[in-house]
Protein backbone atom coordinates (compact mmCIF):
# COMPACT_ATOMS: atom_id res chain seq x y z
CA UNK A 1 0.00 0.00 0.00
CA UNK A 2 2.83 2.41 0.77
CA UNK A 3 3.66 2.50 -3.20
CA UNK A 4 0.52 4.18 -3.64
CA UNK A 5 0.90 7.09 -0.68
CA UNK A 6 1.96 9.34 -3.22
CA UNK A 7 -0.87 9.03 -5.70
CA UNK A 8 -3.28 9.48 -2.25
CA UNK A 9 -1.42 12.76 -1.99
CA UNK A 10 -1.71 14.15 -5.20
CA UNK A 11 -5.19 13.93 -4.84
CA UNK A 12 -6.30 15.01 -1.59
CA UNK A 13 -4.15 17.97 -3.15
CA UNK A 14 -6.45 18.22 -6.47
CA UNK A 15 -9.36 18.33 -4.11
CA UNK A 16 -7.87 20.74 -2.61
CA UNK A 17 -7.07 22.88 -4.98
CA UNK A 18 -10.74 22.07 -6.40
CA UNK A 19 -12.35 23.39 -3.69
CA UNK A 20 -10.43 26.37 -3.46
CA UNK A 21 -11.29 27.39 -6.97
CA UNK A 22 -15.02 26.87 -6.55
CA UNK A 23 -14.85 29.06 -3.11
CA UNK A 24 -12.73 32.22 -5.80
CA UNK A 25 -15.48 31.48 -8.51
CA UNK A 26 -18.10 32.04 -6.59
CA UNK A 27 -16.88 35.34 -5.15
CA UNK A 28 -15.53 36.11 -8.90
CA UNK A 29 -19.10 35.66 -11.13
CA UNK A 30 -21.04 38.05 -8.76
CA UNK A 31 -18.21 40.68 -8.83
CA UNK A 32 -18.25 40.82 -12.44
CA UNK A 33 -21.74 40.68 -12.70
CA UNK A 34 -21.72 43.83 -10.45
CA UNK A 35 -19.07 44.91 -12.32
CA UNK A 36 -20.43 44.43 -16.08
CA UNK A 37 -23.37 46.09 -14.42
CA UNK A 38 -22.06 49.12 -13.51
CA UNK A 39 -21.12 50.26 -17.14
CA UNK A 40 -23.24 52.84 -17.28
CA UNK A 41 -24.23 52.93 -21.01
CA UNK A 42 -26.94 55.21 -21.27
CA UNK A 43 -24.58 58.09 -19.31
CA UNK A 44 -21.99 57.71 -21.74
CA UNK A 45 -23.83 57.60 -24.90
CA UNK A 46 -26.10 60.59 -24.18
CA UNK A 47 -23.02 62.19 -23.20
CA UNK A 48 -21.00 61.59 -26.53
CA UNK A 49 -24.50 62.50 -28.20
CA UNK A 50 -25.97 65.53 -27.22
CA UNK A 51 -23.14 66.56 -23.94
CA UNK A 52 -25.52 65.80 -21.07
CA UNK A 53 -26.53 63.60 -18.36
CA UNK A 54 -29.27 61.33 -19.08
CA UNK A 55 -30.17 61.57 -15.45
CA UNK A 56 -30.57 65.60 -15.35
CA UNK A 57 -33.55 65.14 -17.38
CA UNK A 58 -37.26 62.94 -18.11
CA UNK A 59 -37.48 60.17 -15.09
CA UNK A 60 -33.69 61.04 -13.75
CA UNK A 61 -32.79 57.56 -14.52
CA UNK A 62 -30.24 55.98 -16.83
CA UNK A 63 -32.46 54.31 -18.48
CA UNK A 64 -33.59 53.73 -22.65
CA UNK A 65 -36.61 55.42 -22.36
CA UNK A 66 -34.76 58.55 -21.06
CA UNK A 67 -31.62 58.03 -23.61
CA UNK A 68 -34.55 58.16 -26.33
CA UNK A 69 -36.04 61.02 -25.15
CA UNK A 70 -32.43 62.81 -25.36
CA UNK A 71 -30.93 61.18 -27.52
CA UNK A 72 -33.19 59.85 -29.90
CA UNK A 73 -34.54 56.29 -30.95
CA UNK A 74 -31.47 54.76 -32.85
CA UNK A 75 -29.18 55.93 -29.56
CA UNK A 76 -31.97 54.82 -27.01
CA UNK A 77 -31.80 51.41 -29.17
CA UNK A 78 -28.15 50.97 -29.05
CA UNK A 79 -28.00 51.37 -25.14
CA UNK A 80 -31.09 48.73 -24.55
CA UNK A 81 -28.41 46.38 -26.66
CA UNK A 82 -25.71 47.19 -24.40
CA UNK A 83 -27.72 46.87 -21.35
CA UNK A 84 -29.17 43.62 -22.26
CA UNK A 85 -25.37 42.25 -22.87
CA UNK A 86 -24.57 43.63 -19.09
CA UNK A 87 -26.41 41.13 -18.11
CA UNK A 88 -26.24 38.08 -20.60
CA UNK A 89 -22.38 38.11 -20.17
CA UNK A 90 -21.92 37.48 -16.79
CA UNK A 91 -24.53 35.23 -16.27
CA UNK A 92 -23.77 33.07 -19.28
CA UNK A 93 -20.13 33.43 -18.11
CA UNK A 94 -21.25 31.55 -14.86
CA UNK A 95 -23.76 29.02 -16.11
CA UNK A 96 -21.09 28.01 -18.69
CA UNK A 97 -17.61 28.39 -17.58
CA UNK A 98 -18.49 28.35 -13.88
CA UNK A 99 -21.20 25.54 -14.69
CA UNK A 100 -18.47 22.69 -12.88
CA UNK A 101 -16.91 24.44 -10.20
CA UNK A 102 -19.66 26.83 -8.59
CA UNK A 103 -22.67 25.73 -6.79
CA UNK A 104 -25.97 26.18 -8.47
CA UNK A 105 -27.22 29.60 -6.80
CA UNK A 106 -24.61 31.38 -8.09
CA UNK A 107 -25.80 31.87 -11.58
CA UNK A 108 -29.22 33.70 -10.10
CA UNK A 109 -26.78 35.48 -7.96
CA UNK A 110 -24.30 36.91 -10.69
CA UNK A 111 -28.08 38.23 -12.39
CA UNK A 112 -28.87 39.81 -9.38
CA UNK A 113 -25.50 41.49 -8.89
CA UNK A 114 -25.58 42.75 -12.35
CA UNK A 115 -29.08 44.20 -11.92
CA UNK A 116 -27.83 45.77 -8.79
CA UNK A 117 -24.51 47.27 -10.60
CA UNK A 118 -27.05 48.66 -13.15
CA UNK A 119 -29.09 50.08 -10.63
CA UNK A 120 -26.95 51.28 -8.29
CA UNK A 121 -23.65 51.67 -10.50
CA UNK A 122 -19.79 51.68 -8.99
CA UNK A 123 -18.64 53.83 -12.41
CA UNK A 124 -21.79 56.33 -12.15
CA UNK A 125 -21.83 57.57 -8.07
CA UNK A 126 -24.57 55.10 -7.42
CA UNK A 127 -27.28 56.74 -9.69
CA UNK A 128 -28.22 54.28 -12.42
CA UNK A 129 -31.37 52.48 -14.20
CA UNK A 130 -34.19 50.87 -13.25
CA UNK A 131 -32.66 47.31 -14.02
CA UNK A 132 -35.47 45.53 -15.99
CA UNK A 133 -32.97 45.10 -19.62
CA UNK A 134 -29.88 44.14 -17.91
CA UNK A 135 -32.46 41.48 -16.29
CA UNK A 136 -33.77 40.93 -19.45
CA UNK A 137 -30.04 40.01 -20.70
CA UNK A 138 -29.73 37.53 -17.92
CA UNK A 139 -33.16 35.56 -18.54
CA UNK A 140 -32.19 35.82 -22.30
CA UNK A 141 -28.50 34.01 -20.93
CA UNK A 142 -30.14 30.29 -19.00
CA UNK A 143 -33.98 30.62 -21.09
CA UNK A 144 -34.52 32.12 -24.15
CA UNK A 145 -38.27 31.62 -23.36
CA UNK A 146 -38.14 33.19 -20.35
CA UNK A 147 -36.51 36.51 -21.82
CA UNK A 148 -39.53 35.94 -24.80
CA UNK A 149 -42.61 35.99 -21.72
CA UNK A 150 -40.40 38.99 -19.90
CA UNK A 151 -40.76 40.86 -23.19
CA UNK A 152 -44.37 40.35 -24.03
CA UNK A 153 -45.27 40.73 -20.60
CA UNK A 154 -43.35 44.78 -20.69
CA UNK A 155 -45.05 45.31 -24.37
CA UNK A 156 -48.80 44.31 -22.93
CA UNK A 157 -48.39 46.13 -20.08
CA UNK A 158 -46.67 49.41 -21.70
CA UNK A 159 -49.96 49.13 -23.92
CA UNK A 160 -52.29 48.72 -21.43
CA UNK A 161 -50.49 51.63 -18.96
CA UNK A 162 -48.87 53.89 -21.26
CA UNK A 163 -46.56 54.51 -18.48
CA UNK A 164 -42.95 52.98 -19.29
CA UNK A 165 -41.58 53.59 -15.73
CA UNK A 166 -45.24 51.65 -14.04
CA UNK A 167 -44.79 48.83 -16.99
CA UNK A 168 -40.76 48.48 -15.83
CA UNK A 169 -41.60 48.01 -12.20
CA UNK A 170 -44.62 45.37 -12.60
CA UNK A 171 -42.66 43.45 -15.22
CA UNK A 172 -39.68 42.69 -13.50
CA UNK A 173 -42.13 41.69 -10.29
CA UNK A 174 -44.54 39.62 -12.81
CA UNK A 175 -41.90 37.56 -14.32
CA UNK A 176 -41.11 35.01 -11.54
CA UNK A 177 -44.76 34.71 -10.85
CA UNK A 178 -45.60 33.92 -15.07
CA UNK A 179 -42.72 32.01 -15.33
CA UNK A 180 -44.04 29.79 -12.46
CA UNK A 181 -47.01 29.88 -14.03
CA UNK A 182 -45.76 28.74 -17.38
CA UNK A 183 -44.04 25.60 -15.21
CA UNK A 184 -40.63 27.62 -16.26
CA UNK A 185 -38.80 26.65 -12.72
CA UNK A 186 -35.44 25.80 -13.52
CA UNK A 187 -32.47 28.42 -13.26
CA UNK A 188 -34.47 30.76 -14.88
CA UNK A 189 -37.03 31.07 -11.97
CA UNK A 190 -34.71 31.59 -9.50
CA UNK A 191 -32.80 34.35 -11.96
CA UNK A 192 -36.25 36.17 -12.52
CA UNK A 193 -36.94 35.90 -8.55
CA UNK A 194 -33.44 37.73 -7.57
CA UNK A 195 -34.23 40.23 -10.25
CA UNK A 196 -37.73 41.14 -9.65
CA UNK A 197 -36.78 41.93 -5.69
CA UNK A 198 -33.90 43.88 -6.90
CA UNK A 199 -36.02 46.33 -9.21
CA UNK A 200 -38.91 46.11 -6.28
CA UNK A 201 -36.25 47.58 -3.81
CA UNK A 202 -34.96 50.05 -6.50
CA UNK A 203 -38.33 51.06 -7.16
CA UNK A 204 -39.33 51.80 -3.59
CA UNK A 205 -36.55 53.70 -2.63
CA UNK A 206 -37.07 56.20 -5.44
CA UNK A 207 -40.93 56.39 -4.18
CA UNK A 208 -39.38 57.29 -1.07
CA UNK A 209 -37.69 60.26 -2.72
CA UNK A 210 -38.79 62.41 -5.43
CA UNK A 211 -39.72 59.96 -7.75
CA UNK A 212 -43.37 59.80 -6.10
CA UNK A 213 -44.20 62.86 -7.87
CA UNK A 214 -42.98 62.14 -11.51
CA UNK A 215 -44.83 58.62 -10.95
CA UNK A 216 -47.78 59.86 -10.00
CA UNK A 217 -47.93 63.20 -11.93
CA UNK A 218 -46.32 62.92 -15.47
CA UNK A 219 -49.68 62.46 -17.14
CA UNK A 220 -51.27 65.73 -15.29
CA UNK A 221 -47.82 67.60 -15.94
CA UNK A 222 -47.58 66.47 -19.80
CA UNK A 223 -51.50 66.78 -20.25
Amino acid sequence: MGCFAPFAGFAVATHSTGEQMSILSSFFFPLLGYLFGSLPFSIWVTRFVKGVDVRDAGSGHATTTNTIRQAGFGWGALVFILDVAKGFIPTYLALSVGRDTIPPFIVPLTAACAVIGHCWPLFANFRGGMGLATAGGSFLAVNPLAFLISLAILIFLTLVIHHSARASVFTGILIAPALWLFNIRDVAFWVALGAGLVIAVRFLIDWNRKYRELWLDREKTSG
